[in-house]
């Protein structure tokens, strides 16, 4: 069943609940008043408290004019605000003009604040730290060129450095000629050579010098096809002198007009919520545009995948951030992965790659599902997946309880610009003897970019999409429904004001609600003849188990705020129905149908007299270090407000051996 069925589908709806209005009406003024009444009637029937209560509310956020931008990511933080993040916004006059936003919005008080944004942080990637900070690393260095609006010749110019004893910098704007042509070209960024290797034999005593390298993006001086060059040449580096002259040069091969594609920064940040600023951490070994950044259960962040800094897919160099040391180390061995891979802590420190990601890579490398082990690199694939060919910009969820490890994909498109796009969900315990996907229900639609949210009551809301690339011929779907894991079955909830495809997203708040932003269609009419509008608007959906009535549960206090793997903490809470649930979520942090972050655990507990006593697992796979929103559920499944709890690194909690040397951190 295709979207434009499920256009026409929510049409007729629509006009079925009105009918009757409308046929009272049908002899006065014909079409005109026959959709004006149904329209009426809907927005009427909506707001009525039965079907609130079935199906939810959406309302629209008051965002004020100066603090409207871009949504690209969003990331909720422990102090209950959300940061949004444009960077550039997918904007290339932005881009040109360093304009970079990024804006902070309390959804208590609906307050704005704008935060000084470093770089361009448009298609970073981010990770909620141990302290409550939020990493976020990697972005756009430059924009893509498509062939025909390439004026200059350019591409990559390979740096090498024959000194043993020195590293040499190249300022941008360094330029090299060619020893065979004669063209010379000039370096847009700047760049570090190391210091070559010096090895020596113990028994011959023989020295042995290995070249070192480093890349950089260079272009013609001139524009036009006089510029461009044929096969390989070395290039001599204008400026050096002597030695210097002789040990550093560059090596480039066919230097044209061929596109280009966006390039990454190495730069790295971590976002103070207290503070509400931008720190500025040690960058990145590689530069990443488009990288997926996972929090290990030791606290330390993986990054994986990116555009590099001349617009090629990290070639599987995957690397640590420490956030005790705010540095990056190599992982010994490499794994390739296709861009905003979907990757998710599972058992014993693993990571579990669903098969989702999003942007860029071959069709026939890095996406097959599986469980990878960073510590011997063996990657053990999952089988089963259908539709495996249209898995581009499908939407991956770690189902509720996390104790389950049961993972769901949905939707999903073929690769790039490709119209295939599927309706399948794929559901896999990592548990079974032999881990296998099976289908699921079917989602509303044939979907790319659907936005899943795991909520409270141990149900996921997955919201909007579009039927093509980018919302392409008008395919946006203007659906959303809650899926129930226990069930394994889906049921349609209130449509969605808006249409959002890619660039977009959501986040579930504190209060129960959630939260969507973006949209960034291609075109903005069915005949894809015009430009659209980047979408700006915000809205708030409140789900079917806040329009319950009567009172909802409420946590009064807990004690301690701070609690251990393992430990216990007792909640103070109110409510006149029974208890049924306690669950601690992870905040989410949201981009480009990636949010790895989210997962929600089931706590153990007793009841009290006037609350209850929970206790935490005692497995960092599971619970990650970091903040987390702690919820009580009645028997109605109605949540109480989140408070906010600390779990720490644990005691001795081993890290991975991922740092090359076989020890493991403390």
């Amino acid at each position: 069943m295709n979207y434009r069925h499920y256009r026409v589908s929510r049409r007729t709806r629509r006009m079925a609940v009105g009918s009757a209005v409308v046929l009272v009406l049908a002899g006065m003024n014909g079409p005109a008043i026959w959709g004006y009444a149904s329209d009426q009637y809907h927005d009427y029937k909506i707001n009525q408290p039965e079907y609130k209560e079935k199906n939810g509310h959406w309302t629209v956020v008051d965002v004020p004019e100066e603090y409207r931008i871009n949504t690209i990511h969003a990331a909720l933080l422990h102090t209950g605000k959300i940061l949004l993040i444009a960077g550039s916004g997918n904007n290339a006059a932005n881009f040109k003009a360093k304009s970079f936003r990024t804006v902070l919005w309390d959804p208590v008080k609906n307050s704005f604040k704008n935060v000084p944004t470093p770089k361009d942080l448009f298609c970073a990637g981010h990770s909620q730290l141990p302290d409550g900070k939020l990493l976020v690393a990697g972005g756009t260095q430059r924009y893509e060129k498509l062939g025909g609006d390439v004026t200059k010749a350019g591409g990559l110019m390979v740096v090498h450095n024959e000194d043993p004893d020195k590293p040499m910098t190249l300022p941008s704007g360094t330029r090299f000629t060619g020893k065979k042509n004669g063209k010379t070209f000039e370096s847009k960024d700047p760049v570090l050579i190391p210091r070559a290797k010096k090895t020596q034999d113990e028994e011959t005593r023989k020295v042995t010098v290995t070249v070192s390298t480093a890349r950089v993006y260079v272009e013609a001086l001139g524009k036009g096809h006089d510029y461009e060059t044929g096969l390989t040449d070395n290039y001599s580096v204008r400026g050096l002198k002597g030695t210097d002259a002789r040990n550093v040069y560059g090596i480039a091969n066919k230097l044209s007009f061929d596109k280009k594609d966006f390039q990454g920064i190495k730069e790295s940040y971590e976002f103070d919520p207290v503070a509400e600023r931008y720190l500025t951490v040690d960058p990145m070994n590689e530069a990443r545009w488009y990288p997926t950044l996972t929090t290990l259960q030791d606290g330390r962040v993986l990054s994986v995948s990116g555009l590099d800094e001349i617009g090629q897919v990290v070639p599987g160099k995957n690397e640590v951030y420490d956030p005790k040391t705010k540095k990056w180390t190599y992982l010994p061995k490499e794994r390739f992965f296709p861009t905003y891979p979907a990757l998710f802590l599972t058992d014993k420190g693993r990571i579990f790659y669903t098969g989702s990601n999003a942007g860029y890579g071959p069709a026939d490398k890095g996406r097959v599902p599986g469980v990878w082990d960073l510590t011997s690199n063996d990657f053990t694939e999952v089988p089963g997946m259908s539709d495996p060919d249209v898995l581009e910009t499908s939407m991956s969820v770690l189902l509720p309880p996390a104790q389950d490890q049961r993972y769901m994909v949905l939707g999903g498109g073929g690769v790039g610009e490709d119209k295939k796009a599927t309706a399948k969900t794929r559901i896999v315990d990592l548990r079974a003897d032999r881990p296998r996907f099976h289908d699921g229900p079917d989602l509303y639609a044939k979907a790319r970019y659907p936005s899943s949210v795991i909520l409270p009551d141990d149900t996921v809301l997955t919201t909007n999409g579009s039927g093509d690339y980018r919302g392409r011929s008008d395919s946006n779907i203007l659906q959303a429904e809650i899926y129930d894991p226990a069930k394994n079955s889906g049921r349609a909830v209130a449509d969605p004001l808006v249409g959002r495809n890619y660039h977009s997203g959501a986040l579930l708040l504190p209060d129960g609600r959630v939260m969507t932003f973006g949209s960034d269609s291609l075109f903005g009419d069915r005949a894809n003849s015009k430009p659209a509008t980047f979408e700006q608007q915000i809205d708030l959906y409140t789900p079917p188990y806040l329009h319950q009535g009567g009172k909802r549960p409420v946590i009064e206090d807990i004690t301690p705020r701070t609690v251990e793997l393992g430990g216990k903490a007792r909640l103070r809470t109110a409510q006149k129905r029974p208890l049924t649930k306690v669950r601690l979520i992870r905040p989410g942090s949201f981009t480009h149908v990636t949010n790895i972050e989210q997962r929600s655990i089931a706590l153990d507990f007793t009841r009290e007299k006037d609350g209850v006593s929970v206790t935490l697992p005692k497995d960092p796979s599971l619970v990650p270090p970091g903040w987390y929103m702690l919820t009580v559920v009645d028997d109605r499944g109605v949540p109480s407000e989140a408070v906010w709890v600390k779990v720490p690194k644990a005691d001795g909690a081993a890290a991975a051996k991922t740092d090359g040397k076989g020890s493991e951190e403390e």
